[in-house]
């Protein structure tokens, strides 16, 4: 065999490994990227236990006239209402979602009474079933049991109050997101809750222009020293005026968290389809913005949860009927506002959006 053709040979031979080792890397790749997801899965399922669920609104259903039913379809945990089966969807992954009163970035604090108040307060429910989200606004002012600390720590017990002051209990950090999962899982009938996000409010201009800004027709007039804006007048929030759309209220105007409520509503469901927009384009986006916030933010949502989300989000809708709120009624205390949820609208949300209709069997 002569020179030259050695030397193609050789060549062939390099190449042949080059692209044999590639083909390896993305196989590896693949492989380590599969067993991401299906431990952010695993994860993700073992992180919520619906037993107290279906025991407490079973409970709810026999109050409300229904009974418990043997035999056929019938299961443990299932409801009749109005003459309609419900099932609870076990597939369901529900996360907490909390605006915290804050423009630092996260830092624990040491008095567990000063941890920041939750101004928003959202549920992203995620259906595989239908592969839609939902979204369920909470009043910050709603009425429910919130466990009581001293600056020191120690418990003090529970007292009816608005839910956002939970937050403020803790340490600003992991303790106060888990004492206000748990007043959020009890006020919806100890729900399930599979993880949260408690971002502090001064991330807000982060999370707006990662996506451009976000265009809306503004739902109320907004007069403030460092922003104005007219009702029905359309604009383009970029940096601090996001900021100033979301959280601004007159605090001396009855019902101005009410209010402020919607604007988040309206501006979350346009940011979920920008959001979406760019997941379709960059299916890291999740991680990139996990990323950009993390010094504002506190979460038990890991990586390998956040992969499997982001692949699972790609193909989901988010109808706007899918944006709900709490129906009730707000009143002033002797002090703040106080808003009642409607006890047998929440049960019946409860099963529209956690629970699925049993078919009946012909015959």
């Amino acid at each position: 065999m002569n020179i030259k053709k050695r030397k193609e040979n050789q060549i062939w031979h390099i190449i042949v490994k080059i692209m044999l080792g590639m083909v390896v890397l993305v196989f590896l790749g693949a492989v380590a990227f599969l067993a991401l997801q299906i431990s952010g899965k695993n994860r993700l399922y073992s992180n919520a236990d619906n037993t107290e669920m279906l025991a407490a609104l079973s409970g709810m259903a026999t109050e409300m006239g229904g009974e418990q039913e043997e035999g056929g379809d019938w299961q443990y945990g299932d409801i009749r209402h109005k003459g309609i089966h419900y099932r609870y969807n076990e597939d369901i992954l529900t996360f907490l979602f909390l605006g915290i009163d804050r423009m630092s970035e996260v830092k624990e604090v040491e008095s567990t009474s000063d941890g920041g108040q939750s101004d928003a307060i959202f549920l992203l429910v995620l259906n595989p079933h239908n592969k839609e989200m939902t979204v369920i606004g909470i009043p910050r002012d709603t009425m429910t049991e919130v466990e009581m600390y001293d600056v020191n720590g120690a418990y003090w017990g529970t007292e009816k109050a608005q839910l956002a002051i939970q937050h403020g209990y803790g340490d600003g950090a992991q303790l106060s997101c888990e004492r206000s999962v748990k007043a959020v899982s009890k006020l919806f009938y100890n729900l399930p809750i599979n993880g949260y996000c408690a971002i502090n409010m001064g991330a807000i201009p982060l999370i707006n222009d990662v996506v451009g800004g976000i265009e809306l027709q503004a739902v109320e007039t907004m007069d403030f020293k460092d922003f104005q804006i007219k009702e029905g007048e359309r604009i383009l929030l970029k940096g601090m005026d996001a900021y100033y759309y979301l959280h601004n209220r007159d605090t001396t105007s009855f019902n101005s968290a009410g209010r402020r409520l919607e604007r988040q509503k309206q501006y979350l469901t346009a940011y979920a389809g920008a959001a979406m927009e760019k997941l379709k384009e960059d299916i890291t986006f999740p991680v990139s913005l996990y990323n950009t916030l993390s010094k504002y933010m506190v979460t038990d949502i890991t990586v390998d949860e956040i992969s499997y989300l982001a692949m699972q989000a790609a193909g989901y809708g988010f109808p706007g009927e899918n944006f709900r709120s709490l129906k009730g009624a707000t009143v002033q205390g002797e002090v703040y506002e106080e808003f009642y949820p409607d006890e047998e609208v929440l049960y019946e949300l409860i099963l529209e959006v956690f629970y699925e209709e049993v078919e009946q069997n012909a015959g």
